[in-house]
């Protein structure tokens, strides 16, 4: 099934991202899309951790032909059907009594994301849910789906549930100091550029006296929109610029011969 092979592997739930109007919000889970030996045949998979860490799953396998088939779990369907719409497209309904009472469709969106998309029916109130999942590189033993078969939490769930927390609190923490390194880095390099503009400004500029280090300064443009350095500041001069054109910075000479602005 060529529509199929943009679906299959395994892809992680993007919780923040979903819109739930039934059920509440997971906090991670997977969805799973793949093949049986049947080439005809999809098997598809969602395992989903809820806030209060239980673990859950659901599963189930249909033909990709458009026609009803045996649905295994009679409290949620007798029948279910698979139907590609296109390549990016495809939709599994389910039937109790030839009525439709659960809709899932699956949709690959431009970014690369899986958009799943709930519709059903719960006491006589319709709701739809949406979830968005992102390709994983292998599969990861948790995702998220909100299907109304009747579901367990499974004891192996809830084990690889505890792993997978320590692991995302470690990760996490470890992303956050780099993140956190990477944002005084950025810093410190606008910095030195700053100092490296200035600096590049004030060699250009006219100079009459050899300036020492830790001194402070005066910048000035004069109106030929030349630069000069004074060591007459603005106040000495009684007037905002003195004699040029505008007063451009108090700049101070640092051990290392770059410049700095000072306030």
């Amino acid at each position: 099934m060529v529509q199929a092979y943009n679906f299959i592997g395994s892809w992680q739930l993007f919780p923040e991202k979903g819109n739930y109007q039934k059920g509440d919000r997971p906090k991670s889970g997977t969805c799973t899309v793949g093949s049986t030996g049947n080439k005809q045949e999809l098997q598809i998979s969602s395992n989903w951790v809820s806030l209060e860490n239980q673990a859950f799953e659901f599963s189930f396998s249909v033909l990709a032909d458009g026609m009803p088939h045996p649905y295994g779990t009679a409290e949620l369907a007798d029948t279910v059907a698979l139907q590609f719409t296109d390549g990016i497209n495809f939709s599994v309904f389910f039937y109790r009594h030839q009525q439709q009472v659960l809709e899932l469709q699956y949709e690959l969106m431009p970014n690369g994301y899986l958009r799943k998309t709930e519709r059903g029916e719960v006491d006589g109130e319709s709701y739809t849910n949406q979830e968005y999942f992102h390709r994983q590189m292998s599969v990861l033993p948790y995702a998220a789906s909100v299907a109304g078969a009747v579901i367990k939490p499974t004891e192996q769930g809830v084990i690889r549930h505890k792993a997978l927390t320590a692991m995302e609190e470690q990760t996490n923490m470890q992303l956050e100091q780099i993140r956190k390194q990477i944002e005084l880095l950025a810093l410190q390099a606008q910095e030195i550029q700053q100092r490296k503009e200035l600096s590049m400004l004030m060699y250009n500029a006219q100079l009459s006296f050899q300036p020492v280090i830790g001194q402070v300064y005066y910048l000035y443009e004069k109106k030929d929109g030349s630069h000069i350095v004074s060591m007459v500041s603005p106040q000495e001069w009684g007037s905002p610029s003195g004699p040029y054109q505008h007063f451009e910075a108090k700049v101070k000479l640092l051990a290392d011969h770059t410049w700095i602005e000072v306030l």
